[in-house]
């Protein structure tokens, strides 16, 4: 496993800026998602990692090695892409095998290290099968094996659960990061999936117009978002606009206590983020960050409702409810927590 280093690497096609100075560190075996919506740039830094785009400007490092320009199979990176690419005319085994056989590794060697890897994906009973006879999530898991088999210093996922359904997606997701985490190995994974991204990174690096908008821990990008971009692209929000004072934020019709984490010189116009679920719903008021409402509309997601909630100012939020019970839609209370009022700064 090596560490990544990418220092201000830009990249354009044309008149079209895909990467522009982007630089980020990626420690030794760790699992960063890079994420975004389609044309951020996220595939194109994978790429130019990977060494199949070559940027204009910048350095990129694996280890202590500057790759900038080494081609692909010299880099030591292995890529997993989002249509497998696997060979239809030879058996599992064979496509395992394949990258060693490029590199002239010996035969003992290459079935040692194809059995073992194909093991550990837990599909050494299809080693024989062709690649049609085999379903999408063992596919998924020949093209992991196949990546993993050379035991390359740093591996590449270009989206790689695209193409599974919801169940198979969720399953391999943790199977991605139960590989990663006992072979230490550092994993840049490219995804649009938000819920992916927090369920399997240890980091999250949200790109926008190949710019870097935001990296850090998954709970602290969701909770914590430092851009509107940010707080939007990740699941849905509330944002309001108000003016702060300090660590209490106004706005035209109510009054937030965020939490101390404020600074209490902070003044002027603000942009609040308050999450769905962050809000609680009652009967009586609450001390602080307390609002009278009622419910509009009612959409049950099975362990919770989406609730469109209208406060007695006019005002209308987005509330989530974990395991919802019948209740009057009138004479409630909306409440959030100090700590869940996130003012944002940046545009």
């Amino acid at each position: 496993m090596a560490a990544v280093r990418i220092e201000n690497v830009s990249k354009r096609f044309g008149g079209t800026v895909a990467l522009s100075g982007v630089s980020l560190e990626i420690a030794s075996g760790e699992i960063c998602f890079l994420l975004g919506p389609s044309g951020c740039g996220k595939t194109t830094l994978l790429r130019a990692v990977a060494g199949f785009a070559e940027p204009e400007e910048g350095r990129i490092f694996i280890g202590e090695d500057e790759v900038t320009r080494t081609p692909p199979h010299e880099r030591g990176a292995a890529m997993m892409f989002q249509s497998y690419a696997l060979w239809p005319h030879l058996t599992v085994e064979r496509n395992v095998a394949f990258g060693l056989e490029e590199r002239k590794v010996g035969r003992a060697e290459i079935e040692r290290r194809v059995g073992q890897v194909l093991d550990m994906m837990r599909i050494g009973a299809y080693s024989g099968r062709r690649i049609h006879e085999l379903s999408g999530g063992q596919q998924q898991r020949v093209a992991l094996a196949r990546a993993l088999v050379v035991e390359p210093r740093c591996l590449l996922l270009d989206e790689p659960l695209s193409n599974l359904d919801s169940r198979l997606r969720v399953e391999m997701r943790g199977e991605i990061r139960r590989l990663c985490k006992e072979l230490g190995l550092t994993a840049i994974y490219v995804s649009h999936d938000q819920k992916e991204a927090l369920a399997i990174g240890d980091r999250v690096v949200v790109m926008d117009a190949g710019r870097v908008r935001q990296v850090g821990g998954p709970l602290e990008v969701y909770r914590q978002p430092r851009s509107r971009f940010v707080a939007e692209f990740l699941g849905e929000t509330n944002l309001i606009e108000g003016h702060a004072s300090g660590a209490v934020i106004s706005t035209a019709t109510e009054r937030f206590e965020a939490a101390a984490r404020v600074s209490p010189a902070a003044t002027g116009p603000v942009l609040l983020s308050i999450r769905p679920e962050a809000w609680s719903l009652g009967s009586r008021p609450e001390a602080v960050n307390s609002f009278a409402g009622r419910i509009l509309e009612t959409v049950y997601l099975g362990e919770m409702a989406r609730h469109r909630f209208a406060l007695d100012s006019g005002r209308e939020l987005i509330v989530y409810e974990l395991n919802p019970r019948p209740r009057g839609g009138s004479g409630l209370y909306a409440t959030v927590d100090p700590a869940d009022v996130v003012p944002i700064l940046e545009p």
